[in-house]
């Protein structure tokens, strides 16, 4: 399956910059790096045609040396060295960008070779003429890039001349262009897309494969490993956020050696990791009581929400329920597609179902139901509720 982040970067790699890029999705940190994967395109081609000092103002670039002074892209620095004579090379800013990966360092430096020729504006903030003046030559000569975020708040006017500038790009300028991926706006989306723009998708990842593949993607642009138990213990530490995600991954690869595995994560997230709503659930479903109150009241202290506490309760039990009344004959994998569910928690539900009848799962499953009706707002004190919830589901289960 293919990662969320290599479905971001879309077609082309960073040998070709087309004149005009839209990058449509809700998923900041994805659209961020398409922006910068089109940015450092543009950085390569500079470099690869040996442009002079005057070919792109600012630059530095004297036939494939940067000299840069110091610009900064995506938060790595290159440049801001004159080396011995011929000026820096673009290898040489390469490697001294601090970057996860060499294809990190490499788009960040060639990003920062053109750091001084970047506009990056929003359309809402745009007025009538404003993208005639950033898109026309400089007084040096050479070309720029436009980056023009959320044009589903653009106006009219400038809607238009989104569209004018796509159909007819000026020479050297590279237009990239965002969307948020809703309704709004998608007529000026065809519009662009009708007259050539480039269209790079960066979907939500909403599925629990998809985080998964993106954890995988993460560590891998590391140059790690990490293991199933690790990954899944990763998303229920930290969160969906892919931001966050994304900095967990890097921190783990930066401060461990060898396979990333359940261990490792709890080490380093020990309290988030342990005291989650859904560990919650399972310690509940599964009868243990004690260690299911221990664990609702770290949830709570770490402040986790009562609401998607008791939302994992309801979860943990509907679980129950419904691989309990599949066909115990079938796989996992056979009835993943069924149940709407991985085959790695039908197999663990199928052994909490030990000591559970079909009685005590409807019992539990009221519990769950008044829980939630009263963290939302019948009961004063929703920990209380939680509390009551959790007694009265592990007693609904009879010892196997």
């Amino acid at each position: 399956m293919q990662s969320a982040d290599s479905r971001a970067q879309g077609g082309p790699g960073p040998a070709a910059a087309p004149p005009v890029t839209l990058i449509v999705g809700e998923e900041e940190l994805l659209v961020e790096r398409a922006v910068h994967r089109v940015i450092s395109a543009v950085g390569l081609q500079v470099v690869a045609a040996g442009e002079t000092a005057d070919g792109w103002a600012g630059t530095g670039v004297t036939g494939g040396g940067a000299t840069g002074g110091g610009a900064t892209a995506g938060g790595a620095t290159a440049g801001g060295a004159t080396g011995g004579g011929a000026g820096r090379s673009a290898d040489d800013a390469r490697d001294a960008a601090p970057a996860t990966s060499a294809d990190d360092a490499r788009d960040a430096a060639v990003a920062a070779v053109i750091a001084g020729e970047i506009h990056d504006t929003r359309a809402a903030d745009l007025r009538p003429g404003d993208l005639s003046s950033l898109t026309a030559p400089s007084l040096f000569g050479g070309g720029s890039v436009v980056v023009v975020r959320s044009i589903q708040d653009t106006s009219s006017p400038v809607a238009a001349e989104l569209v004018r500038l796509t159909a007819a790009a000026p020479a050297d300028v590279v237009l990239v262009l965002t969307h948020n991926g809703g309704a709004k706006g998608k007529p000026l989306l065809a519009s662009l897309v009708k007259e050539g723009a480039r269209k790079i998708n960066c979907p939500t990842v909403k599925r629990f494969g998809e985080r998964l593949d993106f954890l995988r993607g993460e560590f891998g642009r590391a140059g790690r490993s990490a293991d199933e138990s690790g990954l899944r213990s990763l998303l229920d530490a930290v969160g969906n956020d892919l931001r966050e995600l994304s900095a967990a991954c890097s921190q783990l690869a930066a401060d461990t050696t060898g396979v990333i595995s359940q261990p490792v994560v709890a080490r380093y997230y020990r309290g988030r990791a342990e005291a989650t709503g859904f560990t919650v659930a399972d310690r509940a479903v599964e009868g243990k009581l004690a260690d299911a109150l221990e664990q609702l009241r770290w949830a709570l202290a770490t402040g986790v929400s009562p609401v998607l506490i008791s939302s994992a309760l309801a979860q943990g039990v509907r679980a129950l329920g419904r691989v309990g009344s599949a066909p115990r004959g079938k796989s996992a994998e056979a009835l993943a597609g069924e149940l709407g569910m991985p085959p790695w928690k039908i197999d663990r539900v199928r052994q909490q179902l030990r000591g559970w009848t079909p009685e005590g799962v409807t019992r539990a499953h009221h519990a769950a139901v008044v829980a939630d009706a009263q963290v939302k707002g019948e009961s004063a004190s929703p920990g209380y509720a939680l509390e009551l919830a959790i007694q009265t589901i592990a007693a609904c289960r009879t010892r196997a």
